[in-house]
């Protein structure tokens, strides 16, 4: 690691490092670790003892403690007006062809990722936070293949999504003390784009990903506080879009929002990383398991049920609620299953926009006019804040935490199997977004196929075709995808066996793994 004369940080070098970890990007996120790294630590062993109480057979509900913030009648903040109209959002990874191109896409919004669809090597931190400043400044361009990629006149708003509270950024050091990757993520962007983007007449736009209470959201609005305070901010500049993404954060809508307030841009329903929630949380749980991850889809009573309770919640505080990913993204060379692809994506959106969602998320370009024309038919307005929708709905804990019926089946476990082989290994390599059989895949969706094999291996599951799941049946599995994907992707052969190996620890220790990102990181050069 290397260190300048003007700060207590020490990182690892990168061309582009002068750049970005400069004397004041380094004061500033020497201070954001000095004042809230201790309690990001604290909220991260709070989580640790919630697990321990579910796991000792307790269910979460809606906070007694709370009850008069859900009954007052209360808002967050005025939006600013380019969040007003979301209806389209794109996500991916922060390089830089695909900052250029998603800003391009015709989407309202690109939530530009430094978590689940960003493998966060040093090289991809680094170089995504160059790659925001260019766009900020709109002078991010490209060569590549014969190529020019440049910013069109119209682009989409930038919202940015740092990593969550359980992630760290190995290559810098206070102290002895890795750094929080939430607060690096955040803190080089707010720091090196402030003055730009309040000059442009707009502000710093967040998403804030993996919140279990609200008291983390408490976190991270006294995190924007002190930073509009050390920025010479407005209040209310930054702005955030939670993502109700853990089945605990569905029990605390009310109160993350109203923690957030000044600085809230709403909800929106991170749908994979909710469905992988719900099998950590549960994971003692016998009447918890899910069938195939194929069959859990936002159709199904619980997903619905926590759709229409964010649209609720968020509504009546003068909030837009944004729905989720559907995974599908364009065929080549197959039009009939292009074909399933694009109707997939329209019901999906046609369901968010009906129930009364304000907008909505794609993985791909080749969806943004057809999610634009769903929303465009059924939403007239810049959003449906107004339109009453959900008001009545009487949700209950049980509508929360009713799993889905369906099968277990052959397919479902090998599905599994190899998705998480092929997403891990190309994680290894630094892909965060991979597409796989027609799926965009990130971290979220890959965390849902390990954790169900560990799920079902666990609590004794048998396939509908009469086979028994156990970590031994598993680890024969896995070396046999193993060994086919080796023999189709010639020269890859060591990060699958690396992504195989770390597969067979996930899904047969007997203790959960939280996150699997948390051992791969430090395979993560």
């Amino acid at each position: 690691m290397t260190q300048t004369t003007l700060t207590r940080i020490q990182y690892q070098p990168h061309p582009d490092a002068g750049r970005v970890l400069t004397a004041g990007a380094l004061a500033f996120l020497d201070e954001l670790h000095t004042r809230f790294d201790a309690r990001r630590r604290e909220l991260l062993k709070a989580r640790q003892e919630r697990q321990q109480q579910l796991d000792a057979g307790e269910l979460p509900d809606f906070l007694p403690d709370t009850a008069h913030i859900r009954a007052a009648d209360w808002k967050i903040a005025p939006l600013p007006a380019d969040l007003l109209d979301r209806r389209v959002e794109i996500t991916g990874p922060v390089d830089r062809k695909m900052v250029i191109n998603a800003l391009n896409s015709g989407a309202r919004v690109f939530m530009a990722d430094f978590e689940d669809a960003n493998s966060p090597t040093w090289a991809n931190c680094i170089e995504g936070q160059v790659n925001l400043m260019d766009a900020v400044r709109r002078t991010i361009a490209l060569e590549q293949g014969g190529k020019s990629y440049r910013l069109n006149d119209t682009t989409a708003t930038l919202l940015v999504r740092p990593r969550g509270l359980h992630l760290e950024e190995k290559h810098a050091t206070l102290g002895g003390e890795v750094l929080s990757g939430s607060l690096f993520d955040f803190g080089l962007y707010a720091y090196h784009n402030a003055q730009e983007r309040t000059t442009q007449g707009t502000g710093l736009y967040f998403y804030i990903p993996k919140l279990e209470s609200h008291l983390e959201a408490r976190w991270w609005n006294d995190v924007f506080t002190f930073t509009e305070e050390t920025l010479g901010l407005t209040r209310g500049t930054i702005r955030a879009t939670v993502l109700i993404e853990t089945i605990l954060a569905a029990f605390e809508m009310d109160e993350i929002l109203y923690e957030l307030r000044e600085h809230s841009a709403g909800l929106n329903c991170g749908r994979w990383d909710y469905i992988f929630s719900f099998i950590k949380k549960f994971r003692s749980r016998h009447d918890k398991i899910l069938p195939d991850r194929a069959v859990v889809t936002m159709a199904t009573p619980m997903m619905q049920n926590y759709s229409k309770l964010a649209i609720q919640t968020c509504h009546r505080r003068g909030a837009p609620a944004i729905g989720g990913m559907s995974a599908f993204i364009p065929v080549k060379n197959d039009e009939a299953a292009n074909e399933r692809a694009f109707a997939q994506v329209q019901a999906d959106k046609e369901r968010e926009a009906t129930n009364g969602h304000d907008g909505t998320w794609v993985a791909h370009p080749g969806m943004v006019a057809l999610a634009t024309e769903v929303f465009d038919r059924l939403m007239p307005g810049p959003n449906q804040i107004d339109s009453g929708k959900q008001a009545d709905l009487k949700i209950t804990a049980a509508d929360l935490l009713t799993p889905p019926e369906g099968h277990i089946t052959e397919g479902g476990v090998n599905t599994n199997v190899d998705v998480s082989i092929q997403y891990i290994a190309a994680w290894l390599e630094g892909r965060g977004a991979v597409p796989i059989h027609n799926l965009m895949e990130d971290a979220a969706t890959a965390e849902i196929s390990r954790a169900q094999l560990w799920q079902w291996a666990h609590h004794e599951q048998r396939t509908d075709e009469g086979t028994p799941i156990t970590p031994e049946g598993l680890t024969r599995l896995i070396d046999a995808h193993a060994a086919r994907l080796k023999a189709e992707q010639p020269g890859r052969e060591d990060r699958i066996s690396e992504a195989a190996t770390l597969l067979k620890r996930l899904v047969t220790q007997e203790q959960f793994e939280d996150f699997l990102t948390l051992p791969g990181y430090q395979h993560l050069a």
